[in-house]
């Protein structure tokens, strides 16, 4: 079978992109995969399907599935590149300036912008309100906490590991989330680094507790899981997504992150969140809601013949 495809990212998020506005395709776990291998198809860290809206008011149904085949709810990164799909082909109104994206989460209304050309250079999402309740997000936890408005939430679910025990903060985004926030790196156990390097960040070998902690019991549909600090830049994040790995930026993950931080005291409501392929800006505004602004970017389109 030959597949015209599009490969786009948000920030070196990187996703496959096929128009499957018929709803022809069903794509197995094995397809899924061969298209997002970095030595034999493509590359990406997921394959989203553009599909026909599910509401009223959406311009078109974003169908995303997981490197390893899973089918996930949303991607905040993911939805980015999909309003800039549906832009940059005239499938929506681009002098409105505006559009709402169909995600299994719910849809999730876009504003972005152009350049002279009429392509889009940035979106500012509406990724709704953080969900804090742990029946939904789920994990198999009791509340411990209360945000300001009362909510009950999980801001302290001490997990023990093979290199000692983490506290995270359990936030969906229609999706779940593990935060982990850090505030001395030197207090970590020498396993978790590279031998002689300095503790931090960026030296965390996250791809020894991301797997560990994602698919833990606790967490009832496994979870993608943050491991972040607080600096006089913003907060500096890295994730390891569920079901595909480290990626170099998870929109979701940031606002989940922006959610723990402002819940635990350590920032304020409204922050420039730094992943490893770049910047996100982050409110949660006084509505409940979250905005996510940032970039997409088209890298290159062609034809593959899947196997």
């Amino acid at each position: 079978m030959e597949l015209s495809f599009a490969k786009l990212h948000g920030l070196g998020n990187d996703f496959v992109f096929i128009d499957d506005r018929d709803c022809a395709l069903d794509l197995t776990d094995e397809q899924v995969s061969y298209l997002c291998d970095r030595h034999f198809g493509i590359g990406a860290d997921g394959v989203i399907l553009v599909r026909p809206a599910l509401s009223e008011e959406g311009d078109g149904y974003m169908h995303y599935i997981n490197a390893d085949g899973t089918l996930a709810q949303m991607c905040g990164n993911g939805v980015r590149c999909f309003a800039k799909y549906l832009v940059d082909r005239e499938l929506a109104d681009v002098a409105s300036g505006s559009l709402v994206a169909d995600t299994l989460a719910g849809p999730r209304p876009i504003a972005f912008s152009v350049d002279a050309e009429g392509k889009m250079t940035e979106a500012t999402v509406n990724m709704g309100a953080p969900i804090l309740d742990p029946v939904l997000v789920p994990v198999d936890a009791a509340p411990d906490s209360r945000a300001t408005d009362g909510a009950p939430y999980v801001g302290h679910l001490r997990l023990d590991s093979p290199w000692g025990a983490f506290e995270f903060v359990c936030v969906s985004m229609g999706n779940p989330h593990a935060v982990c926030l850090v505030d001395d790196w030197a207090a970590l156990p020498d396993e978790l680094f590279p031998a002689g390097a300095e503790k931090s960040l960026s030296t965390l070998r996250i791809d020894l507790p991301g797997p560990f902690f994602e698919t833990h019991p606790v967490f009832l549909e496994k979870t993608n899981v943050e491991f972040a600090s607080v600096t006089d830049e913003g907060i500096a994040m890295r994730v390891w997504e569920r079901g595909c790995g480290e990626t170099l930026a998870c929109g979701t993950g940031a606002c989940a992150t922006n959610t723990a931080a402002c819940l635990t005291g350590r920032a304020g409501r409204e922050n420039d969140l730094l992943l490893s392929g770049g910047l996100l800006h982050i409110c949660w505004n006084e509505d409940g809601t979250i905005s996510m602004t940032g970039p997409a970017t088209e890298s290159f389109s062609g034809t593959i013949v899947l196997p």
